[in-house]
This record gives structure tokens, C-alpha cells and sequence, in this order.
């Protein structure tokens, strides 16, 4: 099967262009914002809606910079250091997963000072949003062509313009499905079936922990970065950076018990 013929450019308006990715963010933060207001109009958070407002500013920050200098340091860290002005191209694309969230991470933290109030009462009033976010970006990355899988003879297999006449798998619709669609299943459920607020952190261990499964598991199938190739002769650099982030989402599950909501 051929890479379907798509034009990674959403919107043309003169010299401006407007990716499919970039939408991706917009509409993933929006949809996000509207929801977790929803969320404080019925008093399922303990945060106000200007909280939220501001809170969305803070999110944007940190996904940008963190994603950002997360690939960077994570991927192309050598050639950045060779041409740092590179680091401001935005527009040629790089953005890291893991990068981001320690941006977001981050801005929660001062977020939460600077309104005095508790950490994971911030991240659990936003992590059942992100999976939506992963799933228009893995889908984005699909549109564009880039991230694709490694060689197979699959019925679905489809031959990309980047990845040479060989079929490969549509690894990106597996993160989309995986990372995205189920995960933020997962998340809503215990958001609206099982009171998962009423257990401080429970929520972003869900998320950190489903996050970094569903990443191992489809990177099984991902072609890994050209510039890295496999570490330790099998594992992806998104493997290895998913474990730590999953240790760390099942101890916040295992403690979410002793922290008062």
C-alpha cells in the first residue's frame, strides 16, 4: 500500500503556512482548556476557572521550551552543540515527548507555588487531557510521513516517501491508538466512573505509567531515530526514556493512598 498523497500544510494564507501538526497543538490545548473548565464549573477539581485560564498559559510554556530542548538534548544533542543557532528553527520540526513533559512538569510546580496550592491537585486536573493532545500529534506525525515503522509484510504495511520502497508498519497509528485513544479512555473512566479525584496523584500515575507502556509497546514497531539506531543493539531511545517515567507514575499509584485530596 502507498503513502497516501496528503500536503502536511493544513492552511496556506501568502507566505504563512499552518501545518497539520501545529493544529494538532492548538486544537489539543483547546479542547484540553474547555474540558478541565467543564470539569471546575461542577466541582469535579478544586481549581476556579481563572485559575484554569492562567493555567493553560503556564501549559503552553512548558510543552514548547520542554519539548523542545528535549529533543535537543535527547536526540540530536551532538549536531546542536555544532550549530546552536539550529535550536531556534522551530519550523524545521523536533519535539520530544519526554522533553515536554518535564517542561510541563515544571510549570506546574511554580504554577502551584505561585497559587499555593498542592501539585497533583493541578496535575490530575489536567492529565486526563493529554492522551487527546497524543493522539492528534501521532496522527499529525502520520500526515506528515515522518516517524514511521520498521519493515513489514502486514496487509496494512504502507510504503512511505521517507522510508525508502519497502513497506512498513503505520507505527504512528499504533502510538495514536495506544498513547492516544485508549489511554484517554482509560482516563475518563476513572474520572467519571470512579471518582479518581478523591486519590491525590492517582490520575498522573495513571498517565505516566499507561503512557510509558503504550510507548515500549509500539515502539516495538517503530523505526528508531536515524541519527541514534538502537541502544543496546534492540531498545529505542523512547524506550529507554519510558521505564524511569513508568517506575515513577506506578510509585505515585502505589503512594496516591497517603496523600490527603
Amino acid at each position: 500500500m502507498n503513502f497516501p498523497s496528503i500536503d502536511p500544510i493544513a492552511l496556506q494564507i501568502g507566505p504563512i503556512a499552518i501545518r497539520w501538526y501545529a493544529l494538532a497543538y492548538i486544537t489539543g490545548l483547546l479542547i484540553g482548556w474547555v474540558y478541565v473548565r467543564h470539569l471546575a464549573r461542577t466541582k469535579t477539581i478544586s481549581l476556579n476557572i481563572n485559575m484554569i485560564d492562567d493555567l493553560l498559559v503556564w501549559i503552553m510554556v512548558g510543552v514548547i521550551l520542554g519539548g523542545r530542548f528535549g529533543y535537543v538534548i535527547f536526540y540530536q544533542a551532538q549536531f546542536y552543540i555544532e550549530n546552536p543557532m539550529a535550536v531556534f528553527a522551530v519550523w524545521q520540526g523536533g519535539m520530544s515527548f519526554h522533553g515536554g513533559l518535564i517542561g510541563v512538569v515544571v510549570a506546574l510546580y511554580w504554577f502551584a507555588r505561585r497559587r499555593q496550592v498542592g501539585f497533583f491537585s493541578v496535575a490530575d486536573a489536567i492529565a486526563p487531557i493529554f492522551p487527546f493532545g497524543l493522539m492528534l500529534g501521532r496522527i499529525s506525525n502520520f500526515v506528515n510521513g515522518e516517524l514511521f515503522g520498521r519493515f513489514s509484510d502486514v496487509p496494512w504495511a504502507i510504503v512511505f516517501p521517507q522510508g525508502g520502497n519497502i513497506p512498513r508498519h503505520p507505527s504512528q497509528l499504533y502510538e495514536a491508538f495506544l498513547e492516544g485513544a485508549l489511554l484517554l479512555c482509560v482516563m475518563l473512566y476513572l474520572v467519571h466512573a470512579r471518582s479518581a479525584y478523591r486519590k491525590s496523584g492517582l490520575l498522573s500515575g495513571v498517565f505516566l505509567l499507561g503512557y510509558s507502556v503504550a510507548r515500549i509497546v509500539s515502539e516495538i514497531y517503530r523505526q528508531p531515530d536515524q541519527q541514534i539506531g538502537f541502544i543496546w543493539s534492540y531498545f529505542t531511545m523512547g524506550q529507554v526514556l519510558s521505564v524511569p517515567l513508568g517506575a515513577v507514575g506506578l510509585f505515585i499509584i502505589l503512594t496516591s493512598k497517603r496523600r490527603t485530596p
